[in-house]
């Protein structure tokens, strides 16, 4: 008859082995999904490197012989260069990371540290913008970028940013600012210190993270946006990158699908490298900000 001792060491054992088998289990189901989600990346990867007919006619991520100047003749298909296409994403995209943090953030602390009158109202109209698809106010901010003589210039792209414009933005940081203790508020008022003053010596400073991510997820959506320049872009030389891949398909069906996939896989290495350096900073922003 086995003694107490070594019944415990047996369950402690087995359940070690469920542990291991469960976690072995858990390793290879997640490997699995991956490779099914990051599939069809390594395929346009692949299709990069092929000549347009082996494209579709093979599904082999492996080509048969690689076409390195696929990215060479990608990079100067279209009469513009991808040089100007790229630097225009980078303006675009940097003047609406800094306008969107900027206005975000002052919205938000105003919401969430200040008292003003009609606050709750206000705030309940913000976040009913949450809802409205974008879509929906295409037309009547064309008309007004129109009338004000921006159509076919940057403006309407990055003049938006810095009026506080995304009720995203400015959610996430108010539920980051709500966590701020409010004796720091108080403890710099008795000092003399104005709201401004309080955001830019305390809030700002204390916010990083959840300014850090704000600026990731406007970086991500800015370079990726292809209908605000479809609309309001018309000369080439002013397109951006997701714009100017469009330009490979043309309307007679003869596309340059090795080029256009090369290019393509130039124009995400910098969301994926902006994510991976910070990545640390969007999930310690998203955690402290309470969102789920």
């Amino acid at each position: 008859m086995l003694s107490t001792a070594e019944v415990a060491r047996a369950y402690r054992e087995a359940k070690a082995k469920r542990a291991k088998k469960a976690a072995l289990l858990k390793h290879v189901f997640l490997i699995i999904t991956s490779l099914i989600m990051i599939y069809p990346l390594l395929w346009m990867l692949a299709s990069s490197l092929k000549p347009d007919n082996q494209i579709f006619g093979d599904l082999g991520l492996w080509p048969r012989e690689f076409q390195w100047q696929n990215y060479w003749a990608g990079w100067n298909a279209l009469p513009v260069s991808f040089t100007t296409f790229f630097w225009n994403s980078t303006v675009v995209t940097v003047l609406s990371v800094i306008g969107n943090v900027i206005s975000c953030s002052f919205a938000a602390y105003a919401f969430a540290r200040l008292e003003f009158s009609g606050k709750t109202i206000w705030f309940a109209l913000m976040m009913m913008t949450l809802m409205i698809p974008y879509h929906v106010v295409l037309i009547p901010q064309y008309l007004l970028f129109l009338n004000l003589g921006w159509v076919d210039t940057y403006l309407p792209l990055i003049v938006p940013r810095f009026l506080a414009g995304d009720a995203f933005f400015i959610f996430l940081m108010i539920q980051f600012f709500r966590q701020l203790p409010r004796e720091l508020d108080e403890a710099a008022m008795i000092d003399g210190c104005s709201p401004f003053k309080i955001y830019w010596a305390i809030i700002m400073p204390l916010s990083l993270p959840a300014m850090a991510t704000a600026a990731i997820f406007s970086f991500i959506w800015t370079w990726e946006d292809f209908l605000g320049p479809l609309v309001y872009l018309n000369d080439m030389e002013d397109y951006t990158v997701p714009l100017a891949l469009r330009s490979f398909i043309s309307s007679d069906g003869v596309s340059q699908y090795g080029p256009m996939f090369a290019m393509s896989i130039l124009s995400i290495l910098p969301i994926i490298l902006f994510f991976v350096i910070f990545q640390r900073l969007i999930i310690r922003g998203i955690a402290m900000s309470g969102l789920k």
